[in-house]
């Protein structure tokens, strides 16, 4: 049972009840490595204060919340909280949309307490909370006060299908290129914190490359276009169809756009305001109403030019910088095809085998602890009519 709060902007806020049970997951080697120090010094106090019930899980290896969620009996608690990096969180809706019961499971409110290096989910929520942009305890103390709180708004989630045929979750972002080598070639530098994407974003830089393949999108806006009949591309699998999908092997939809370029220096599809705790990388992203924020970076940028704008996304002004390079694009589809596997792909920070994948944005598909007003979910994303010409717009910086 939820409750409802006081009306924020004409909608009722969604609320844990009282007294709240709580499941703890947390990953002890997250970060720096001093999650559980934090948890029992910081998380704890305030949480028995709050009046909060919870057990404590520590994770033991990759994947070990993914299997913990497959199998629990949700029943037993109000909500998940993950304590760790965006990792973990995304292990925890993936196993919830492993299970047979993944429509109600998916269900059940999620929070993300801040722990590990990139910690992007739990600083954008910080933000749609209205909060200035910290990071380290400061986020993780605003990012408990919003559990105990106990809002809640509901948030995208990005189904995606790959060429080897598997499907997976994203509550973050998918990206390719230079901002997943980063990610993943900064991941000796795990100890540093943070400062590990600083340190991998200048190593890059010095040997600063392109990255060749193909990128097609479904604009927010586009018009409407009958697919092929056939049976839903997702009808052997878990989760809501992708309707708006057709298989890999198959040429995108006829009001998709295809991007003419194809060398790049990064794609990178986003969820919400961040891409990590000072990288505030979509301002206008809410985390709600059905869209994908799409940037994508052409060849040819030089590196000063690319230096500044990684600099500038630490207060989100990179749009500002009139890069001619940098194209952003607001879409409920995608599909990116890289052409050899010279480039790395990651989703919600974990890597993937670079191949080809696409796809679709669901809104409002699960509950997150929250400090911004709920948003109306709305429908399933579907194309909207509007002019021919407007399907293939791009926003340039």
């Amino acid at each position: 049972m939820y409750s409802e709060g006081s009306r924020i902007q004409g909608h009722p806020r969604r609320l844990l009840p009282r007294p709240c049970r709580v499941l703890v997951l947390l990953n002890p080697r997250g970060g720096t490595g001093k999650a559980l120090h934090l948890f029992q010094n910081r998380v704890q106090p305030m949480l028995q204060e709050a009046g909060f019930s919870f057990q404590l899980r520590q994770t033991e290896r990759r994947n070990h919340a993914r299997e913990l969620v497959r199998t629990e009996d949700l029943s037993s608690w109000d909500a998940l909280v993950v304590m760790s990096g965006d990792g973990l969180m995304h292990e925890v809706v993936n196993g919830l949309m492993e299970r047979p019961d993944w429509e109600t499971a998916i269900q059940k409110p999620l929070c993300s307490l801040p722990a590990g290096s990139g910690n992007a989910l739990a600083a954008s929520v910080n933000h749609y909370a209205g909060n200035e942009q910290v990071t380290n305890e400061d986020l993780l103390t605003n990012c408990t006060l919003l559990l105990c709180h106990g809002g809640l708004s509901p948030m995208n989630l990005l189904s995606l299908h790959t060429a080897s045929g598997s499907r997976l979750f994203s509550v973050l972002s998918l990206g390719w290129g230079f901002v997943a080598d980063v990610d993943v070639e900064s991941e000796k530098y795990r100890c540093l914190g943070k400062i590990r994407f600083t340190l991998g974003t200048f190593l890059r830089l010095a040997a600063l490359r392109t990255y060749h393949g193909t990128l097609s999108y479904l604009p927010v806006g586009a018009p409407s276009s009958k697919i092929s009949a056939g049976p839903p591309l997702d009808h052997d699998q878990p989760g809501p169809v992708d309707s708006l999908l057709v298989p890999l092997e198959q040429p995108v939809p006829e009001n998709w756009t295809v991007v003419p370029d194809h060398e790049f220096v990064l794609v990178l599809a986003l969820l919400h305001s961040h891409l990590g705790s000072e990288m505030f990388a979509a301002p206008m992203a809410r985390g709600s109403g059905g869209v994908v924020h799409l940037f994508y970076l052409r060849a040819g940028v030089p590196r000063a030019t690319l230096l500044r704008l990684f600099m500038a996304m630490e207060k989100g002004t990179h749009m500002d910088l009139d890069c001619p390079n940098l194209v952003y694009v607001p879409v409920v589809a995608f599909r990116l095809e890289p052409h050899d596997t010279r480039g790395m792909l990651t989703v919600d920070g974990e890597q993937l085998v670079s191949e080809a994948v696409q796809g679709q944005v669901h809104p409002g598909r699960f509950q997150l602890v929250s400090g911004c007003p709920e948003l109306k979910p709305g429908p399933e994303p579907s194309p909207l009519p509007c002019s021919e010409d407007s399907a293939s717009s791009e926003f340039t910086s």
